[in-house]
C-alpha cells in the first residue's frame, strides 16, 4: 500500500507522542509507520482515544514531533523549527468538527481568514474566490451573514471554505462533516475528490460518516495509537464522479 516517496504527501516512520510528565505522562502514538500519496483521499478511523487526532495534528504541524522521521510535502517536521512549521501550515488547509469561527465577522470575512497567512498579495481577489466557494458550498446567499445567522451546517461550510481558499496542498480535516447532513456531507467531500484529480490536492480525513466512505481511496483503522488495518477504499481503482475543479 505505501506509495514511493516521489509520490508521497505524507511519510512517517516510527511515529510515537506523549502528553503529560512525570507519573502522569501517557504514550497516545506507538511507532505509526504510514505514507500517503498525493492527489488521493484517506479516510482514518477509530475510536474515541485512539490516537486519530494527534496523528492529524502532528502531521499538520500544529504540535511538536517528540520522536520519529516525519516529512510532510517535503519538510522535515522532526526537530523542526517554528519557521518550518509556519511555512508547512501556509501549505496545508485545516478543517475541525468545531468550526471556529469569528463571531463578528460574516461568512466572506470568516473565509478571508484562510489567506491571511499568505500575506498581501493573496488577499487582492478575495472576495472572487471567497464567493466562488462559498456559492459551491451552497451559501450564495448566506455571504454577508454574521455565524449567529446561521445554522450549525452552514458554519461548517463556511470553515470548509476558508480551509479551502488558500488552495492547500493537503487538507487536514477531523470530522468535518458531523454537523452536515447527507447532500452537504457529500458535496464537500467530492469538493475534495476533485480537487486532488485536478491539482494532486491530498486530503487525510477523521471520519465515522458512513455516507461519505466510499469516497475513500484509503482507509487508515487506528486502535490504542496505532495504526492496525490499512486497506484500500471503494474509490481506490477507479472514480466515476468527474466533474468541475472549484
Amino acid at each position: 500500500m505505501a506509495a514511493p516517496d516521489s509520490e508521497a504527501a505524507i511519510v512517517a516512520r516510527g511515529l510515537s507522542h506523549w502528553f503529560g510528565a512525570g507519573e502522569a505522562r501517557k504514550q497516545a502514538l506507538f511507532g505509526v509507520d504510514v505514507t500517503i500519496r498525493r492527489g488521493k483521499l484517506t479516510v482514518l478511523l477509530g475510536a474515541s482515544g485512539s490516537g486519530k487526532t494527534t496523528l492529524l495534528t502532528l502531521l499538520g504541524g500544529l504540535r511538536h514531533v517528540q520522536e520519529g522521521d516525519v516529512r510532510v510535502l517535503g519538510l522535515q517536521l522532526a526537530g523542526a523549527d517554528e519557521a518550518t512549521l509556519a511555512s508547512l501550515r501556509r501549505r496545508v488547509g485545516f478543517i475541525f468538527q468545531a468550526h471556529n469561527l469569528h463571531d463578528s465577522l460574516t461568512a466572506m470575512q470568516n473565509v478571508r481568514m484562510g489567506l491571511e497567512v499568505h500575506g498581501r498579495a493573496a488577499l487582492r481577489d478575495w472576495e472572487r474566490g471567497a464567493a466562488h466557494l462559498l456559492g459551491l458550498l451552497g451559501l450564495a446567499d448566506r455571504l454577508d451573514y454574521l455565524p449567529a445567522k446561521l445554522s450549525g451546517g452552514q458554519k461548517q461550510r463556511v470553515a470548509v471554505a476558508r480551509a479551502l481558499i488558500g488552495n492547500p496542498e493537503i487538507v487536514f480535516a477531523d470530522e468535518p462533516t458531523a454537523a452536515l447532513d447527507r447532500d452537504s456531507a457529500l458535496n464537500v467531500v467530492d469538493m475534495l475528490k476533485r480537487l486532488g484529480r485536478a491539482r494532486g490536492t491530498t486530503t487525510l480525513m477523521v471520519t465515522h460518516d458512513s455516507k461519505i466512505m466510499d469516497r475513500a481511496d484509503r482507509i487508515l483503522t487506528m486502535e490504542d495509537g496505532r495504526i492496525v488495518e490499512d486497506r484500500a477504499g471503494p474509490a481506490a481503482d477507479h472514480d466515476s464522479r468527474a466533474g468541475g475543479v472549484p
